[in-house]
């Protein structure tokens, strides 16, 4: 945990789920940059009427802003449960910011939009859409983000979706960006979701079509991390019962009950568009008895101890910009605690990564399913 000091008071802040080791902070320069302009001394902005924060990556802006009751929209449960734990910490009441998933309608009416820029300008182009209609000629649009995350192409999506745009000066590697709302601009509806055709060469799932809602990962072709794991899933009958751990679009549990149609496959991730994403590419290919449930949630937290029989798993190496293990690691031990006894954790991964490294830390074994020079498909069994 650490302290956000502001104009507006001091606040401790932390991610979700709280780690003592974690070296990252629930904040950066972007979100202190935007804290700082809504109290500047020369053109102060006072949050009044509907005020939206849309992207917040841990609850810093929301919990710093809960006085003006907020409304957060997030693709992520973490965030969600990060922000619930900082407003609690910090005093503020659990119902001081309403909280949104970008798969929920947005408020009819909004007044203060502040956006965090998200790493895929895919999820940014489709939250502005949907925003759109709520901006009127008088609306405060302020977006933030590191001078990293903000491209000629994103101020070009606020210039076509909201209206004529321009940027601050850089500090601490931070920019702001400031949107006058054009009513005239039309109104047209968001390109997402997007559907593509799976190629010929990844087993059960050739050729079939699947769905993409924004800010999947690769949500255009298939990443090459999965499309070598597809090569390689496990040949499994019987009644098994099945997680696609971090599912994105759902394609590695579609495939596996596919090859089993006794099977049946819980889809969890903590992106609510990829949850999304999953139940979409599963019904349009699946068969009508086939067995789903799909859940937005912490890892397999909300999936009981010890029933599950075989994991798959292809971990994200990112938290945002950071490159971090951490999540793999989370998602290996909580495989861990799913699996039955002589359940199956199966792993795709980066070479260098090591996974093996962790697996066998965790289960005590690790084998090398396949392998080539950029990727390895690892399996581990809990004895």
């Amino acid at each position: 945990m650490n302290r956000l000091t502001t104009s507006q008071g001091e606040f401790d802040l932390a991610r979700f789920p709280e780690n003592p080791r974690d070296p990252f902070r629930a904040w950066d320069a972007a979100d202190e940059y935007l804290l700082r302009r809504l109290e500047g001394a020369e053109e102060p902005v006072r949050p009044s009427g509907t005020v939206a924060v849309v992207g917040d990556r841990w609850g810093a802006l929301a919990t710093v802003l809960a006085a003006y009751s907020p409304v957060q929209i997030t693709d992520s449960y973490l965030t969600r449960r990060a922000t619930e734990a900082n407003l609690a910490r910090n005093g503020a009441a659990p119902d001081a910011v309403r909280m949104l998933s970008v798969r929920d309608t947005p408020p009819e009416r909004i007044d203060v939009l502040l956006v965090r820029v998200p790493k895929s300008l895919a999820l940014l182009e489709d939250q502005l859409h949907r925003l759109a209609p709520a901006v009127h000629a008088g609306t405060v649009v302020i977006g933030t983000g590191m001078v990293k995350e903000i491209h000629t192409s994103t101020l070009k999506l606020f210039e076509r979706i909201i209206g004529p745009t321009r940027t601050s000066l850089a500090v601490k590697k931070a920019r702001l960006i400031f949107c006058t709302p054009d009513p005239a601009l039309p109104r047209t509806p968001s390109p997402w979701p997007r559907r593509y055709e799976l190629p010929d060469d990844v087993g059960v799932v050739s050729g079939r079509t699947v769905t993409n809602h924004a800010g999947i990962f690769c949500a255009e072709r298939l990443d090459i991390g999965t499309r070598f794991f597809l090569k390689h899933l496990p040949r499994r009958t019987g009644p098994d019962r099945v997680v696609d751990l971090g599912c994105g679009n759902g394609v590695l549990g579609t495939a596996a009950a596919l090859a089993n149609p006794d099977a049946t496959v819980t889809f969890v991730d903590e992106s609510y568009q990829a949850a999304a994403s999953a139940e979409a590419t599963f019904h349009d290919n699946a068969g009508a008895d086939a067995k789903a449930e799909f859940v937005v949630g912490d890892g397999t937290a909300d999936i009981p101890r010890a029933g599950v029989d075989l994991v798959l798993c292809n971990p994200p190496f990112h938290s945002h910009q950071a490159v971090t293990d951490a999540t793999a690691r989370n998602m290996f031990a909580g495989a861990h605690a799913a699996l039955r006894q002589g359940g199956e954790l199966w792993v795709v991964g980066n070479r260098h990564l090591a996974y093996h490294t962790q697996l066998r830390r965790i289960f005590g074994n690790c084998v090398t399913v396949a392998g080539d020079p950029k990727f390895v498909v690892l399996r581990a069994v809990k004895r």
